[in-house]
């Protein structure tokens, strides 16, 4: 059995694909502990694995990212996205470095499994550390001739034109818009020991872990050799409870079930949830606003809920309206749910704009649509859409994988090994 190191941001979309591939690790009966915030303690705990705070690294609460971060709420976009690579994720490796070789001097993992964000366990094995895969918690991000720099959310072009306009933006997003950025990360690997580097997300050379299907990714003819696609990470059906009094109604409903999210961090209802539910108030379906409690007036044909299994939801919802986050939208596309995005912050524009290039939704181009707009786009995916078909397709190849124990039998094969796991066949 291996000693095994998982390493994550204390972001609840960072921390909850991880969850499953912990449980399946610790079935297996591998010893298993996992570096992260103090907000998710309980879950790593109760996930079977032995909890280890940020000590050095500055943790903070994702549901009140202002409370550390000031700033940030004074931004939106790629403002946004700046602040947060900037202060949130560079800002956090000399901590997140110092904290994992503590680790280490004390318990020496066989391998770490990080999630793609905290690039210090990457960093960590570069300077003798265990050797580290990355887990994606975003839409695949990598450097690559045939896609522009991630958050930009401008489709690929694999065109002698379109590579001559991605390799002009790889450099004009390092140096000039995360160039402070860069700049911070190259002091930060120079104080550190470790070769300086522009900020990018960076590719692991022992094990990389992307919970999805190649075909929702816009095509790279330069993967990486240890990239290995594994399906995606759905959540778990609920053991029992927990469910909302209108369940029951939900399920013996005879009209279509459009879910509407806008997630775990953008969390104000007027950006998206409220739009949506008034868009719909006059049409023959039943509008599920999930993630959101206490919203008053609710026309006649919604219902809300703090918390909805989506495990248990997803196969009943006809339509998936969200503002894009990436777990989300996977799961919804396992059960052949076609999305309605309309998202502008983190990794929105990156998921919006992979859902229209692998057809299986609608990007609407905006955080802020129009209810009309919104109504619209429900009502085009409710029929037979060559979207429905499209996301059906893509969840029987979904269905050809077992997340948890793909990612855990390639982190034992490096932990096995200590070496580069690579593709064998196209994965």
């Amino acid at each position: 059995m291996f000693r095994l190191l998982i390493a994550s941001q204390p972001i609840a979309g960072h921390v909850l694909p991880l969850l499953p591939i912990v449980r399946e690790l610790v079935r297996r009966g591998h010893s298993v502990r996992w570096y992260t915030g103090r907000k998710y303690a309980a879950r790593v705990q109760a996930a079977g694995a032995e909890f280890l705070p940020f000590v050095h690294a500055r943790d903070f609460d994702d549901a009140d990212f202002g409370a550390t971060f000031p700033g940030r709420a004074r931004r939106r976009g790629l403002r946004q996205l700046q602040y947060d690579v900037q202060q949130i994720f560079v800002g956090g490796i000399e901590g997140n470095m110092h904290d994992l070789q503590e680790i280490g001097r004390e318990w020496l993992a066989d391998a770490v499994l990080a999630d793609q964000t905290l690039v210090a366990a990457l960093l960590h094995a570069e300077a003798g550390g265990p050797p580290c895969a990355l887990l994606g918690v975003l839409p695949l991000g990598i450097q690559s001739r045939d896609t522009a720099p991630f958050g930009l959310g401008l489709p690929p072009s694999a065109t002698a034109a379109g590579r001559a306009r991605n390799r002009a933006l790889h450099w004009l997003t390092q140096q000039v818009v995360f160039g402070a950025a860069s700049r911070d990360l190259a002091a930060a690997c120079g104080r550190m020991g470790v070769r300086p580097r522009p900020f990018a997300l960076p590719p692991s050379p022992h094990l990389m872990l992307q919970p999805t299907v190649p075909a929702f990714e816009y095509p790279q003819s330069d993967l990486p050799s240890t990239l290995h696609f594994i399906g995606p990470i759905t959540p778990p059906l609920p053991a029992g409870g927990g469910l909302p009094r209108w369940w029951p109604e939900m399920l013996n409903s005879p009209r279509p079930v459009v879910l509407v999210t806008q997630g775990t961090l953008a969390t104000q209802p007027h950006q998206l949830i409220l739009p949506t539910v008034q868009a719909l108030k006059n049409e023959n379906v039943l509008v599920v606003a999930a993630g959101v409690n206490g919203l008053s007036d609710l026309p006649a044909n919604a219902r809300a809920a703090a918390f909805v299994p989506f495990a248990a939801l997803l196969p009943h919802v006809s339509v998936y309206v969200t503002n894009g986050g990436y777990g989300g939208v996977q799961a919804a596309l396992a059960h052949g749910v076609p999305v309605v995005v309309a998202g502008g912050s983190e990794d929105k524009t990156e998921v919006a704009g992979r859902v229209a290039h692998a057809g299986v939704g609608l990007n609407l181009r905006t955080a802020r649509p129009t209810g009309e707009r919104l109504r619209r786009s429900v009502l085009e995916l409710l029929g037979d859409s060559v979207q429905r078909r499209r996301a059906q397709a893509l969840a029987a190849e979904m269905q050809q994988h077992d997340a948890p124990s793909e990612a855990a039998t390639l982190l034992e094969q490096l932990a096995r090994s200590g070496r580069a796991v690579t593709r064998t066949v196209s994965s």
